[in-house]
């Protein structure tokens, strides 16, 4: 077996030929990636293409079958994922699916910091729901803190998430999909929120994934596009966020246009 490196302190994520394999079926690599501080970076490709799987290992959910994933200084497979995962700010499907209806918004922010979903017998002060209430604040939603998660629409609902990712302050933010399922209005506020979190200097590193350019927000930096769990290119988003680059990612012919920081895609 061959050593595994050291992982680079100056990195928040690094993977270094990472796969993933279910059975006979590869979902992510070999893929070499890295994320530094600062960085925003979208992650693109269709159905499919290994996004989530990517993003379940940068959030120390899974690990690789092969190659080596150094989160926040630290290695999979060699380390606590307990220890790591409150460093780690994630917002899925899957844990929107786990929130009962009847918690409020306050105490679903909170339980962040405790790394539970549903209160029981946590005891929370009132600096945690000060830290609650700013990060609500944040995007745009602090007047539902006394509002149950079941009652909420879907738009409130992902901005209430991403609002719990960031209950612990963590270091690297991962969002996965936070605009699936919003109506127009619903999608420009999200990415007007999030160009306003990727401006901000004290925010963590960003990774967020998607399935359209048009929910890039203005101001991320890096793009990296996935097809069949491979990478096509990654690097700077106005170098990678190409049509030549989306053609070959989404496997027809793709006209884009740029305006103002945002991109549009189209079937030429």
């Amino acid at each position: 077996m061959e050593p595994v490196g050291e992982p680079n302190p100056d990195l928040l994520l690094e993977f270094d030929d990472v796969l993933l394999r279910r059975g006979r079926n590869t979902l992510v690599g070999p893929v070499s990636w890295q994320v530094a501080p600062g960085e925003r970076w979208v992650v693109l490709g269709p159905n499919g293409a290994g996004k989530t799987s990517l993003l379940r290992i940068a959030a120390a959910e899974l690990h690789p079958t092969s190659g080596t994933a150094h989160l926040l200084g630290e290695t999979l497979g060699r380390t606590d994922v307990s220890e790591l995962r409150p460093r780690i700010g994630l917002s899925s499907a899957a844990i929107a699916q786990r929130i009962p209806s009847g918690e409020t918004v306050g105490d679903l922010v909170v339980s962040a910091g405790y790394a539970v979903l549903g209160r029981w017998r946590e005891e929370y002060d009132e600096m945690d729901y000060a830290r609650a209430k700013e990060m609500l604040t944040a995007v745009g939603v602090d007047h539902l803190v006394d509002r149950t998660y079941g009652t909420l629409s879907e738009g409130e609902r992902k901005r209430v998430l991403i609002a719990r990712s960031l209950m612990t302050d963590p270091e690297i933010l991962l969002l996965d999909e936070p605009a699936a399922g919003l109506d127009l209005g619903g999608r420009e506020d999200l990415v007007a929120r999030l160009a306003e979190l990727a401006a901000d200097e004290y925010a963590p590193g960003i990774v967020l994934i998607t399935h359209h350019v048009e929910e890039i927000p203005p101001g991320f930096t890096h793009a990296l596009l996935l097809r069949d769990a491979h990478v096509v290119a990654q690097g700077p988003v106005a170098e990678v966020v190409t049509a030549e680059n989306l053609s070959e990612t989404f496997a027809q012919p793709i006209a884009l246009t740029v305006d103002e920081g945002r991109y549009f895609a189209r079937r030429k």
